[in-house]
């Protein structure tokens, strides 16, 4: 292998051990329950991305990798960064044309703006850190060290590589002294590499956090519920391809800003009301357990949903009324918001009504009758009926701030996104897929349609050019969730656009003007494609 190519492994080599190093001390410095949330700089640079990340990207991500997209955030921030480490490794493996005397051996003058190249990387790594929420000082120390680990590596690898790039070449074989060196620096590159490789894995699964929240978890056991759920038969119509009723909280889909999923121990964690209140309320995990829970469907949705997606679920929430909580606290005169906020420092402004009236908003503390997963927000999350998920449902919820939408603001609202963010209209077809080709006769067409707190009325179906036909809807159990519909087609050769819009309880139909997801929700009519071949 060349000098350059020898140096690219050895910048490799270096980058990878910085960042072994960073994330075994991230796993010990953890605080807060945050399994290194907060000292990793790979999540505090992904974190940083994000928050700085506009509406069109975040759209174009969502929809691009759905609840993949921190995935390929990762993977790219990993490609990026390998080929900025190979492109330093290269830089410093440069010979330069004059070499102090008796130094030739060890150092060319690029030694220095490669140590710099890579200093400059770790001093991004340190202030992506420090940008974090609930950040300290101590947590600089793993990426601070784990840079002077990868200076120290590249110094002294270079040196080997300048050494044997200087030697004179006078063994006329490809074994000489020269190539021999050389040899021996990709040797030490390459398995350098492999051990950085090894302790990035074994950094990002070090702490045991997880295993605590686990635990916990499994000690939940089951609930003691005031107003229990029971989901009648009619509300599902099963209908092979459509929507289940009830979503799983192993598919439910995840979208957040959370690059690691928060660990959080039940037993630390405490909620608290502040803000423009009568008196400052704390509680503990115990003290919600203790409380007479009830439980409600929820349909949640999120915002970035195109038309015809699949980021909505709807799951039976057990959970103790905000109203409740809020009630103790005594909300002052003049609020109308309030900003909750999220262990890893995520906010969402929600309007004061919808936690007050008579919904279901909840500080949900199971999914489905079972203990909330830890990506879904384990121990406590907030469920509020008919909003966008950006400005209602923060998981592992940490602080309830009764305030005003003119004196705060939630996370997204900065960032280009509608302050109050109200459900729309919304329908899908489940079946059949766009582009299936069917045979004649007898067709089903089936899906759901949601309009959260105000219910689903009707939905129609259109075929083709043909008029509108009224479907038939499954029971609905309550306004706050989706409802299943279907439609019996008598299908005759040819292609097909099939359409369908929903009325909701309000008595609006859905529009047919197409939206992007931001600033408020996408909107428009779902329509899908197929063809009918002859029986």
């Amino acid at each position: 292998m060349s000098t350059r190519g020898t140096g690219a492994l050895v910048g490799v080599a270096a980058g990878a051990l910085t960042l072994a190093v960073a994330e075994i001390g991230a796993a010990l410095f953890a605080r807060g329950g945050l399994e290194g949330g907060t000292a990793s700089p790979l999540v505090a640079v992904a974190g940083a991305f994000i928050d700085r990340t506009p509406p069109w990207l975040k759209d174009f991500a969502i929809s691009t990798f759905g609840a993949n997209d921190k995935l390929a955030l990762v993977i790219g921030m990993g490609l990026v960064l390998t080929g900025l480490c190979a492109l330093i490794g290269m830089l410093g493996a440069r010979p330069t044309k004059r070499r102090r005397r008796g130094e030739a051996d060890r150092r060319n003058h690029n030694f220095a703006w490669g140590l710099g190249a890579f200093a400059l990387v770790g001093v991004v790594g340190v202030l992506a850190v420090a940008s974090r929420p609930n950040f300290a000082w101590p947590d600089t120390l793993p990426t601070i060290v784990g840079t002077v680990v990868g200076l120290v590596t590249l110094d002294r690898l270079w040196a080997r590589l300048a050494a044997a790039d200087a030697a004179p070449d006078a063994v006329p074989t490809p074994m000489g002294s020269g190539a021999a060196s050389r040899r021996a620096v990709l040797g030490w590159a390459g398995g350098l590499t492999v051990v950085g490789a090894l302790g990035i894995i074994a950094g990002r699964t070090l702490s045991r956090a997880g295993e605590v929240v686990e635990a916990a978890r499994a000690q939940l056991g089951r609930l003691r519920v005031a107003r229990p759920v029971t989901v009648p038969d009619g509300a599902s119509q099963g209908v092979p391809g459509q929507t289940s009723y009830i979503t799983p909280a192993d598919t439910f889909y995840r979208i957040d800003t959370a690059i690691s999923v928060p660990q959080v121990d039940p037993q630390t964690w405490r909620l608290r009301v502040t803000g423009m209140v009568d008196r400052e309320v704390e509680m503990t995990f115990q003290d919600i357990l203790d409380e007479e829970l009830v439980e409600a469907l929820v349909t949640l949705t999120c915002v970035s949903n195109y038309v015809g997606g699949n980021l909505a679920g709807n799951a039976v929430w057990t959970g103790l009324p905000v109203r409740e909580v809020l009630a103790r606290a005594g909300v002052q005169e003049g609020a109308d918001m309030v900003l909750s906020t999220s262990v890893d420092g995520f906010t969402a402004g929600t309007p004061l009504e919808a936690m007050t009236d008579d919904r279901n908003a909840l500080l949900a503390v199971a999914q489905n009758g079972e203990a909330l997963l830890a990506e879904h927000g384990f121990p406590v999350r907030l469920v509020v009926p008919g909003l966008y998920g950006y400005v209602s449902a923060t998981k592992w919820v940490t602080e309830l701030k009764v305030t005003r939408f003119d004196q705060d603001e939630g996370y997204w609202t900065p960032r280009g996104w509608s302050a109050r963010g109200p459900i729309k209209t919304a329908s899908r077809i489940d079946v059949p897929r766009v582009g299936e080709r069917l045979n004649a006769g007898e067709v089903v067409i089936a899906g759901v349609a949601w309009a959260q707190h105000r219910g689903i009325d009707r939905v129609e179906v259109r075929i083709g050019d043909g008029d509108w036909q009224e479907a038939t809807l499954a029971e609905e159990p309550t306004i706050d969730s989706w409802r299943q519909w279907m439609l019996t087609w008598d299908a005759e050769p040819g292609e097909y656009a099939v359409s369908v819009r929903a009325t909701d309880g309000t008595g609006e139909v859905q529009t047919d003007e197409r939206a992007l997801p931001a600033p408020d929700g996408a909107s428009g009519w779902h329509t899908v494609t197929v063809m009918v071949e002859g029986a």
